[in-house]
């Protein structure tokens, strides 16, 4: 999809950006903090849910970038650096719906569900921020991971070789990242094909931080089959006003070949325990599990 955005050349985008931090950093203080975060999982819809979210008028977006990722991959960065992305919080209370102090802030970053140090970052930063987390069905997701990773370059073996070596590859450095917190793997990242489908205890890190009342999951597939419904829920959940968009766009969808009916059984077997898992967590089936 062409955006206004990408329509600009890069040696154009690349100075406004570091303008626009600069002027984020120098004004860090009269900036206000994400009310919500958007954590993952990745390859579940989180654009899409991203491009409904800024589309209602009571909620602001990071300035730069849907996703900021401080909490997983720039960490190293200050916390004015993390502000800077974020509204001057005399335009959050400007934007405001009435009888509501701010408007809601966010971002979106779908790394932050499965980094190992991401949730315990967020709640000593951010203690009483919403968490949003949007799953799927993991078998489908595992797939599209692959597909999205292959096409960008982060992987060259075929699917089901990829299973096949993944926990060699990513628990060494799991083990890694664990000791060292500083430490950024890319094999951990781009190569977790079934493991980043693993919800339940994932969700599970944010609940016991956070509180129960503290996260909410949007499912996938709901929300591509009855969207108003699934998005009336979040806003009320976020206690904002129910304005839905005019549309509700699919963005980021990765077209290929199907899944091989063998390894869609493999998968669908590993997945079992931990699909049980996920809801006993929530108290309710996602809509794979039907």
């Amino acid at each position: 999809m062409t955006t206004i955005h990408k329509l600009i050349p890069a040696a154009v985008r690349r100075p406004s950006r570091r303008l626009a931090m600069t002027a984020g950093q120098l004004t860090a203080g009269m900036r206000t903090p994400p009310t919500f975060i958007v954590a993952g999982a990745q390859r579940c819809g989180t654009t899409s849910l991203f491009r409904a979210l800024i589309s209602h008028p009571n909620v602001l977006r990071p300035i730069m970038h849907k996703g900021v990722n401080y909490f997983d991959v720039n960490a190293d960065k200050d916390w004015s650096w993390y502000l800077g992305h974020f509204p001057l919080a005399a335009w959050a209370r400007r934007q405001a719906a009435p009888g509501q102090g701010s408007a809601a802030v966010f971002e979106a970053s779908g790394y932050y569900m499965f980094h190992p140090h991401a949730p315990q970052r967020i709640a000593e930063a951010l203690p009483d921020v919403k968490i949003v987390a949007m799953v799927r069905d993991p078998v489908e997701r595992a797939y599209s991971a692959y597909k999205h990773e292959f096409a960008r370059g982060f992987e060259t073996e075929t699917f089901e070789r990829a299973l096949a070596l993944e926990d060699s590859r990513i628990a060494p450095e799991l083990a890694r990242m664990q000791a060292d917190p500083q430490y950024q793997s890319q094999t951990y990242r781009h190569q977790a094909y079934r493991s980043r489908g693993q919800y339940g205890e994932q969700l599970r890190v944010f609940l016991d931080l956070l509180g129960p009342d503290s996260v909410h999951v949007v499912d996938s597939e709901r929300f591509f089959s009855d969207a108003e419904a699934e998005f009336t829920r979040l806003l009320e959940y976020l206690e904002l006003p129910v304005v839905l968009p005019a549309t509700f766009g699919t963005f980021n969808a990765r077209p290929g070949s199907p899944l091989p009916p063998d390894v869609q059984t493999e998968l669908r077997q590993h997945f079992s325990s931990h699909d049980d898992a996920l809801a006993g967590l929530l108290g309710r089936k996602l809509s794979w599990m039907t």
